[in-house]
């Protein structure tokens, strides 16, 4: 899977965004590369890549979170840090996005920097079974307002649509016409797939490029899947 030194990761609220910049931090520190992971979302307190920093730790991964984050503080405070991964070019940066144009807005004051080194991957997470983004137009709407709030384009998009511990395998196939329309909509090609761990191995039969994921604890804590 080609990487490139910046992955950012986007889109509905609820579409599993925190869970997928982990898991992919955690895959690229697996291939030895030194790897940095940025929470920018201030708009939703619940999820974050702090409910994993030992296993981010442990993997070497280096963490910036929101001041005050996973506290009762209601809307945290962009680290002055995230500046450190756009500027120093020595690590491999992943940047966690808050859901929709809200939390978009916040990525803007990096942009300018994201532009300039133009070695960033900006990646639509696509989830067609979240009620506001079942049809292939509502998830392209979503994403043409997250651009217009940023500044910038997507590059690309994953598939991560589930239904959450009820997930099985045909659940993800069943989403593949979803999102090769949604491809086709927005001119973006399908960067991978992600999927619970334990269904990997069988869907990677059938679907190219497929990303195990584990799951935050937390995930199971919520029936609605929230993040």
């Amino acid at each position: 899977m080609d990487h490139k030194r910046l992955t950012l990761f986007a889109g509905h609220y609820g579409s599993g965004k925190t869970n997928i910049a982990v898991n992919y931090a955690l895959a690229l520190a697996n291939e030895g590369k030194k790897v940095c992971i940025a929470d920018l979302d201030i708009v939703n307190p619940y999820f974050r890549t702090a409910d994993s920093s030992e296993q981010l730790k442990a993997a070497g991964v280096d963490l910036i979170v929101p001041q005050f984050a996973n506290s009762n503080v209601d809307l945290p405070a962009l680290p002055a840090e995230a500046y450190r991964l756009v500027e120093d070019r020595s690590s491999f940066g992943v940047m966690d996005i808050g859901g929709d144009d809200r939390g978009a807005y916040a990525l803007g004051r990096y942009v300018p920097f994201i532009k300039k080194e133009n070695d960033y991957r900006m990646i639509f997470v696509a989830n067609c079974y979240r009620p506001l983004t079942q049809a292939p137009e509502d998830a392209l709407e979503v994403m043409r307002e997250i651009e217009a709030a940023c500044g910038l384009q997507f590059t690309d998009i994953v598939n991560n649509s589930h239904l959450g511990p009820l997930t099985d395998v045909q659940t993800v196939l069943d989403s593949v016409d979803y999102t090769e329309k949604l491809s086709q909509l927005s001119g973006l090609p399908i960067y991978m797939t992600t999927v619970r761990s334990d269904l990997a191995p069988e869907i990677s039969k059938h679907i190219p490029n497929v990303l195990p994921l584990l799951l935050q604890e937390k995930y199971f804590d919520l029936p609605d899947q929230k993040h």
